[in-house]
């Protein structure tokens, strides 16, 4: 997919397989997101799929139960199965077998503006989410006079940073009760984390809208401005940012995501991709030798320098040199991963039943209590669908 594995590692990667399997010749094809799974699924049901495909780690569970992907449960361990991200592991699998391998993830982070806490006097991160409230108090009590300043810019429906939230509070947003999937949105543990995502809204007083994410406007660009002191963003956000405006890399560094426990940090969604072979493949022990590749320690270090959470390595290090991306890979020993079962996807790409509570909450149209009964009746009615 475009923007996954840089072009570097590509070519060494397939230089040395095309070395190893004399006469075979690798094809490498990049896609675009949007429309992909419409053209996974013409791929996946063609006499003649491709060898490995790259899905989102969302869109596995569904490829996975209708028996269009191969079967590599067998494989895993010469895949260096044992250092697999356990929470992309997860979306790769399907009723006990494995179909998915990790690629690579990422996950949010906070990312502040280092000169607008120097100011408010703050030396060190928040580690709690009562410190995180303590800090953007300060820096309203210092910048709080600008009109234009915000402690922290926070889209009414970013429900991947609400996530966050309702796991760190213990809360789901679906269960599995009896072999069938509903929402669990309802739980005294999950309002928690809803109402903690209210109070940060209310105190940072930010003036995103209630009623989009953070890709209207692209929260990067409001950031950019160099009055947000803080936003819930992925690292490369960071780089968006700084095409509006060069000087904003050098003075933004992250932390992860607070939890109530200062010894932690907030369990964060873990978005990114697995990488499996169709199961119509003309070339499948081919592909998993490509992929035995690819997670080989030394290409799984490349991903990690080119700035992503390798999917198939547990250590990060090569993360560190980045302070985003530091933080990004400590985040993400926490991460986790929406229900791994096709219907899930209905949540996500349609009317978003967390979408509609956010705003019905931020903007006063229903209490926490209604919103999340609403959501949570949504929720399970859409994941009761064949």
């Amino acid at each position: 997919m475009d923007g996954s594995a840089p072009d570097a590692l590509v070519d060494e990667l397939n230089a040395e397989f095309e070395k190893s399997h004399p006469g075979m010749t690798v094809e490498y094809q990049i896609q675009q997101w949007n429309g992909i799974q419409d053209r996974l699924t013409t791929a996946l049901t063609s006499n003649d799929p491709p060898d490995v495909i790259e899905l989102g780690n969302t869109q596995n569970p569904q490829f996975s139960a209708e028996g269009t992907l191969l079967d590599l449960t067998e494989d895993k361990a010469s895949m260096h199965g044992d250092q697999w991200l356990p929470a992309l592991a997860e979306s790769g699998a399907w009723e006990d077998r494995n179909y998915g391998v990790p690629f690579y993830a990422a996950n949010r982070v906070v990312v502040y503006n280092t000169e607008l806490f120097q100011q408010a006097g703050i030396t060190e991160p928040p580690r709690s989410r009562q410190e995180l409230l303590d800090v953007i108090t300060r820096l309203e009590q210092t910048h709080g006079d600008d009109p234009d300043f915000q402690s922290l810019y926070l889209p009414g429906q970013s429900w991947y940073a609400l996530l966050s939230f309702i796991w760190d509070s213990g809360g789901e947003v679906a269960v599995e009760q009896d072999g069938r999937w509903r929402g669990a949105l309802d739980t005294p543990e999950s309002r928690e984390g809803v109402q903690f995502y209210q109070q940060l809204v209310q105190h940072s007083r930010t003036s995103a809208p209630a009623d989009t994410d953070e890709a209207e406007p692209q929260q990067a660009e409001i950031y950019a401005q160099g009055d947000v002191a803080m936003m819930i963003a992925l690292p490369w956000e960071v780089q968006t940012a700084a095409e509006v405006n060069p000087d904003i890399a050098a003075i933004s560094s992250a932390f992860p995501i607070p939890s109530k426990d200062p010894a932690g940090t907030a369990p964060v969604f873990l978005g990114g991709s697995t990488l499996a072979i169709p199961a119509g493949s003309a070339d499948a022990e081919a592909a998993k030798d490509w992929l035995r590749l690819l997670t080989e320690p030394k290409y799984q270090i490349m991903l990690a320098e080119s700035g992503v959470v390798p999917g198939a390595m547990q250590d990060t290090s090569a993360l560190a040199t980045d302070p985003v991306s530091a933080a990004m890979a400590t985040a993400s020993k926490a991460g986790a991963v929406t229900p791994p079962i096709p219907q899930w996807a209905a949540v996500e790409s349609g009317q978003n039943p967390l979408k509609d509570m956010m705003t019905a909450i931020l903007t006063g149209q229903k209490s926490v209590v209604i919103a999340t009964t609403d959501a949570n009746r949504a929720i399970t009615d859409l994941l009761a669908a064949p």
